[in-house]
């Protein structure tokens, strides 16, 4: 009997005794895809990925080594192809075609560019890519405070190295009010951003910033947007990589709505190479992964992390990942061992597979399936053989990649950079400003009423606050007084002269 590839709101994965199938109203109940490399993983997540399209939802995908966006070109009819969708069932209901898409690239150099103000991007996030110590994230912190009370933008690297330095400079200023800011933290910090910026972060930061809206597109003929994230170059930078898919994420839990459980998701996104999520994360930014994990699919939308060891999520993490798809792993060492008993202990148990076993045996594009059921409970792990892709199996060329940027409905949105007004070149006039107005002031005013750039004995300079009328008659009156006094004391101190001739 042949099977079908979308069928009564579910999305066939392959066939083990029976069709495995993912429910598209548990899709937004996350999931796992693991596995040793070279063992199918790519393929599954492509499967998936087309089979989520198909049915009108809208998908988000890393792509590490550039094979998945094929997903955006015709497949070719190779041989091994068409005999495994024979052997899944799929018969006449497998072809080859293509999936609408648009890809993405945070370098700019192979997708739309994909950037994000630093405002938005927020102190705790900015701390975990500059590796900062809890001390740095502080003087980070009072920073963002700092811009927030006083409605200065912070939208690129220049603007933040820039309100950095004024809070340096303001540093006794403000102790009383945000708390010390120490000189050694605030080098370390402008140390770090010259790293980042070597490493191409400024691209990131900046304007226009991304509309996460342009990720739940919906193609003219019903079926969701395959967005392709090229990630190959992103992956050197790994806290980059990290923190941009928290990034999103955070970006999209505090932009949509809650929907609760739908008849399917909102937009599903793919996470490849996930462990650089969690590696080394610190205390709070763990917390914050964990709430995500947690009240995300409230908001309509799935999340699949794609690593090649169950291991390498943490516990908190794991448990919210209802359909997994477990590929073969390989144990040459006790710790590898461990692992794969570990990866089995997280199945509901068939009597008939010893999944332990199972697991060191899978063959390439075979897998062990659990997805979720009847009222959300994990079905029986079963030994699946996992369908294969409609679309391209490995990677488009460089002018098909072209044409698809070209012909993207969002291509011209994000490709010229928008540089406004913010805190770079507000602060820079606020310095100016400071400069012409201590430069207007009387010798003997600035003696007698304690004016001038220095004054308060705080030795630096403050930026131009705004003035009410009141005020401004007040300081020329000042000015005023002063004059006539410095006036006096001039024609006493002359006539005592005269008088003594």
């Amino acid at each position: 009997m042949s099977q079908s590839v979308l069928q009564d709101g579910k999305i066939f994965i392959g066939k083990s005794v029976k069709p495995e199938y993912l429910e598209l109203r548990f899709g937004n109940r996350h999931g796992l895809i693991t596995g040793a490399t070279g063992t199918g993983k790519t393929v599954t997540l492509q499967g998936l990925a087309e089979g989520f399209s198909q049915a009108g939802v809208p998908v988000f995908a890393a792509d590490i080594k550039g094979d998945l966006s094929g997903i955006a070109a015709v497949g070719e009819p190779k041989d091994f192809l068409v005999k495994r969708a024979a052997e899944v069932g799929l018969g006449a209901d497998w072809k080859q075609r293509a999936f609408p898409s648009i890809f993405w690239d945070v370098f700019g150099a192979l997708g739309h560019p994909i950037r994000a103000t630093a405002q938005d991007m927020g102190p705790l996030l900015l701390s975990r890519m500059l590796e900062l110590n809890d001390v740095q994230e502080g003087v980070l912190n009072i920073a963002f405070r700092v811009a927030a009370d006083e409605k200065i933008p912070i939208l690129d690297l220049k603007d933040l190295r820039a309100i950095i330095q004024n809070v340096s400079e303001r540093a006794k200023e403000m102790a009383s009010r945000y708390g010390n800011v120490a000189t050694t933290s605030v080098g370390s910090i402008q140390r770090r951003l010259l790293v980042l910026e070597e490493q191409g972060a400024n691209q990131f930061f900046g304007e226009p910033a991304l509309d996460i809206h342009d990720f739940m597109r919906i193609a003219p003929d019903g079926r969701g947007v395959v967005n392709v994230l090229a990630a190959d170059k992103l992956m050197e930078k790994p806290r980059l990589y990290s923190t941009f898919l928290l990034w999103m994420l955070t970006r999209l839990w505090q932009t949509l709505p809650e929907v609760g459980d739908q008849s399917k998701p909102k937009l599903v996104f793919f996470f490849d190479e996930a462990h650089l999520l969690f590696n080394d994360a610190p205390k709070a930014l763990m917390e914050r992964i964990e709430q995500i994990a947690r009240l995300i699919r409230s908001k309509g939308v799935g999340v699949y992390f794609i690593t090649q060891n169950p291991a390498d999520v943490p516990q908190t993490v794991a448990t919210q990942l209802g359909n997994r798809v477990q590929h073969a792993l390989r144990a040459f060492t006790p710790q590898d061992q461990k692992a794969v008993r570990a990866a089995a202990e997280t199945f509901r148990k068939n009597s008939d597979i010893n999944t332990e076993t199972a697991i060191l045996e899978l063959k390439v594009g075979e897998a062990l399936v659990s997805m979720l059921e009847n009222k959300g409970e994990p079905s029986i792990v079963q030994r699946t053989l996992i369908k294969p892709p409609e679309g391209r199996v490995g990677p488009v060329s460089a002018d098909e990649r072209r044409g698809v940027i070209e012909y993207s409905p969002v291509y011209g949105k994000y490709e010229e950079t928008v540089d406004r007004e913010s805190a770079h070149e507000m602060l820079a006039r606020r310095t100016e400003d400071a400069a012409k107005e201590a430069g207007t002031g009387d010798g003997w005013g600035d003696v007698i009423f304690g004016g001038g750039s220095n004054a308060g004995g705080t030795g630096q300079r403050k930026g131009r606050q705004p003035q009410g009328m009141g005020e401004m008659i007040g300081k020329e009156l000042q000015r005023s007084i002063a004059r006539t006094v410095a006036s006096t004391i001039k024609n006493i101190i002359v006539g005592s002269i005269k008088g003594r001739r």
